[in-house]
C-alpha cells in the first residue's frame, strides 16, 4: 500500500537540484570509475578511441542513474520510503515529483543508453548488446519485479559484478578486442568494493529492511558480523593489489590505493560507533569514497607504469 502523503511543490529554485538528486550522484562514482580503470588498462597495448570511451562512460552513467530512479521508484509504490526516510533522493516522497514521470525518466535514460550502446557495438562487437542488456535488466530487476535482487542476500554479488568487474572488463575490450587475464585480475578488486557499497547500505538500513521482509547480507549476519564482513572486503581488496605487485601484474605505482585506506578505516568505525541510520549515513559516504579513492589510484598508477615499464 502507497503511504498517505501530501506531495509539496517543487520550488522553481530548487528545480535544478531536485532533478539532479534523484540521480543520487554521490552514487555514480561506481559507473566512472570502472570504465576508467578499464580504459587505463587497455593503453598498455596503445589501445584508447575517445569516442568509445566517452560512450561507455555516458552510458554507463546513465544505466546506474536510471537503475536509482527505479530503486526510488519502486520503493515508494511498495510504501517503503516516506518523507523521513534516510539515503533516498527524496523526489517523489519529499519534492512533488510524479512517481511515473521518475519512472519515464529512468526509461528514457535507458533508452539512450541503448542508443550509445549501438553505437559501441558496431565499432566493436554485436555480442556486447547482449551483455549490455542483461545489465540493464539487472539494473532494472535490482528493485523492481516481482522478486527483486536487493532484498535477497545476492545484492552485494550482482552489483559487485555488474557494476565492477563486468565495467571494467567491456571498457577493456571496447578498446582491445579482448579480455585477459590481467583485466580480469585487476578488476576484482573493483568487483568487491562496488559491493562494499551495497552491504553499507544493507548495514545502515538493517532494521527497517527486516521489518519489510528483506533476507539481506546483512540482516542474515547480524550487525556486528555484517560489520566484519565489511572490514574484511577492505582488507581484502588492498592485500588483492599488493598481490598483483608481487606477481609482476601490475606496476608498483598502483601501490597508491593505500592513500584511500583512511576512508576504509572511517568506514568500518562509524558503523562501529553508531546505530541510528542517520548518524551511519557518514559511514556509508566514505564506503563510496573509498571506491572512488581506491579505483582512481588504481587506475593512475596502471596509467603512470605505462610510461616507466
Amino acid at each position: 500500500m502507497q503511504p498517505n502523503i501530501q506531495r509539496p511543490a517543487v520550488e522553481s529554485n530548487r528545480g535544478f537540484q531536485v532533478w539532479w538528486q534523484m540521480t543520487r550522484p554521490h552514487t555514480l562514482t561506481a559507473s566512472f570509475v570502472p570504465v576508467l580503470l578499464g580504459t587505463a588498462l587497455a593503453l598498455k597495448y596503445g589501445k584508447f578511441h575517445a569516442g568509445l570511451f566517452i560512450a561507455m562512460l555516458i552510458a554507463s552513467l546513465l544505466i546506474q542513474a536510471a537503475t536509482n530512479m527505479f530503486n526510488e521508484y519502486f520503493d515508494f509504490k511498495r510504501g517503503l520510503d516516506n518523507e523521513h526516510s534516510v539515503g533516498i533522493g527524496g523526489t517523489i516522497v519529499r519534492d512533488g515529483i510524479k512517481p511515473k514521470t521518475v519512472l519515464n525518466l529512468a526509461f528514457g535514460f535507458y533508452g539512450i543508453a541503448l542508443l550509445l550502446g549501438v553505437y559501441i557495438c558496431a565499432n566493436s562487437s554485436w555480442w556486447l548488446a547482449i551483455v549490455g542488456l542483461i545489465c540493464m535488466a539487472i539494473g532494472y530487476f535490482y528493485t523492481g519485479g516481482p522478486y527483486p535482487i536487493a532484498y535477497t542476500p545476492f545484492g552485494e554479488l550482482f552489483s559487485g559484478f555488474f557494476m565492477g568487474m563486468l565495467i571494467i572488463l567491456i571498457s577493456f575490450f571496447i578498446q582491445t578486442g579482448t579480455v585477459n587475464s590481467t583485466s580480469i585480475l585487476v578488476s576484482v578488486p573493483s568487483m568487491v568494493l562496488v559491493g562494499e557499497i551495497m552491504l553499507s547500505n544493507n548495514i545502515r538500513d538493517l532494521d527497517g529492511d527486516k521489518e519489510n521482509g528483506r533476507k539481506t547480507v546483512a540482516i542474515l549476519l547480524g550487525k556486528k558480523r555484517a560489520i566484519y564482513l565489511l572490514a574484511g572486503m577492505f582488507t581484502f581488496s588492498y592485500l588483492w593489489v599488493l598481490a598483483l605487485i608481487i606477481a609482476g601484474i601490475t606496476p608498483a605505482w598502483v601501490a597508491l590505493v593505500i592513500i584511500s585506506a583512511p576512508k576504509a578505516i572511517k568506514a568500518t568505525k562509524g558503523f562501529i560507533e553508531n546505530t541510528v541510520p542517520i548518524k551511519m549515513a557518514p559511514a556509508m559516504k566514505a564506503t563510496a569514497q573509498t571506491n572512488t579513492i581506491f579505483g582512481f589510484l588504481l587506475a593512475v598508477g596502471i596509467f603512470i607504469g605505462h610510461f616507466f615499464s
